[in-house]
């Protein structure tokens, strides 16, 4: 008996192999007396309901021996998993390494993972975003990294947020060495502020200043944009540094100036609205973002100082378009060829009822008329 105990002492490595699986344990020939006993809590870190889940009869195990008595010993196979599994995992926490591990367990705060030894992943570190229910992670396999190992503790904290935001950094990387000044693409409103709104180009937020939103003036951002929208931006610039990049929604617009000579034509009379006033004369608006310049000598048919004699910021008024220049973005307009206009109408209107009454109205005018030819 003695001898026996000399041979097997606590902590020894010994080999085995399974001779017997009981409901509650395991039987092994190591070479004693008598069968060394596995313990169901010694076959595996995870929790099992039998035996059999993990070994089979006739397979071969490297043992560590728990407890030495008289007529049996008692050994663990996890114990000796535990310890190659500590040494790999040790390895792969300072390589930072990404593996892939088997959700076994779900409970209250996380996941339990086999990982060689029971890992944990906090419910915190599963996803990026908040999961309420956890319950189609289980027999689910997750890429992840250790951010906490301490063998003297017994805790091994693993993430797989950690993963998909290194993964997304990569992507963010790429992205930002890929964007180009002048590129147009497709985004999503993710964040609405005052100064603007930040689009979601791909992975990566870039900033839509409120300035760059539409081509006319806007007083709130949520009068162009809301979050979700889908819109098209242009890239003004990209710092990969700092990661701020500017977009333009306006540049992908139509710009009120396209095709204007389409709309506005010399000639045509138009309604505007006096935005501004200046020595020389005054701008009118005639379109939303579309001004035209009514020089101070076409404000009036008389001589005036300033346009402030015969305008007000606000009047809304009726002009005629002398000119059109799409490429320049220029349009001169004029107040007193209405008038102008109009007088010259009523004369016409004389001369036709002149002549059906046989008087010619020419003879009392004389050539008044010539003057507006």
């Amino acid at each position: 008996m003695v001898e026996a105990n000399k041979e097997f002492n606590v902590d020894d490595i010994v080999e085995g192999k399974v001779v017997n699986i009981e409901e509650k344990q395991v039987l092994v020939d190591i070479g004693f007396k008598t069968e060394g006993i596995i313990p169901i809590s010694e076959l595996s870190h995870l929790h099992i309901e039998t035996p059999s889940e993990v070994v089979e009869e006739g397979q071969e195990l490297t043992l560590k021996v728990n407890k030495v008595e008289e007529d049996e010993i008692i050994l663990s196979k996890k114990a000796v998993d535990a310890e190659k599994s500590w040494e790999e995992l040790t390895k792969k926490y300072e390589a930072e390494e990404i593996f892939e591990t088997e959700v076994k367990e779900v409970v209250k705060g996380g996941l339990v993972v086999d990982v060689g030894l029971r890992g944990f992943i906090p419910a915190s570190l599963v996803e990026t975003h908040f999961v309420d229910d956890f319950s189609d992670y289980l027999n689910k396999t997750l890429t992840v990294k250790i951010v906490d190992l301490d063998q003297e503790q017994n805790r091994l904290i693993l993430s797989h947020r950690a993963v998909l935001e290194q993964e997304a950094n990569k992507e963010k990387g790429a992205l930002l060495e890929s964007l180009e000044k002048g590129q147009v693409i497709e985004g999503t409103v993710q964040r609405i502020t005052d100064f603007g709104a930040f689009v979601d180009i791909g992975g990566v937020d870039g900033l839509v200043h409120i300035s760059e939103l539409a081509h006319a003036h806007v007083d709130k951002v949520t009068d162009v944009v809301a979050e979700g929208d889908k819109i098209k931006v242009q890239v003004l610039s990209v710092d990969p540094e700092s990661e701020r990049i500017s977009l333009s929604h306006k540049n992908t617009l139509a710009g009120p100036w396209e095709n204007i000579s389409e709309r506005i034509s010399q000639g045509d009379t138009v309604d505007a609205v006096v935005k501004r006033l200046v020595d020389f004369g005054a701008f009118l608006e005639i379109e939303k973002g579309v001004e035209g310049l009514v020089h101070i000598s076409e404000i009036a048919d008389r001589h005036i100082e300033t346009p402030q004699e015969e305008l007000t910021v606000g009047d809304k008024i009726q002009v005629k378009v002398l000119s059109v220049s799409e490429a320049d973005q220029r349009i001169s307009l004029s107040i007193k060829a209405i008038a102008a206009d109009a007088e010259q109408k009523d004369i016409l209107n004389y001369q036709k009822e002149d002549d059906s009454s046989g008087f010619q109205l020419g003879d009392l005018i004389g050539d008044k008329l010539d003057k507006y030819k």
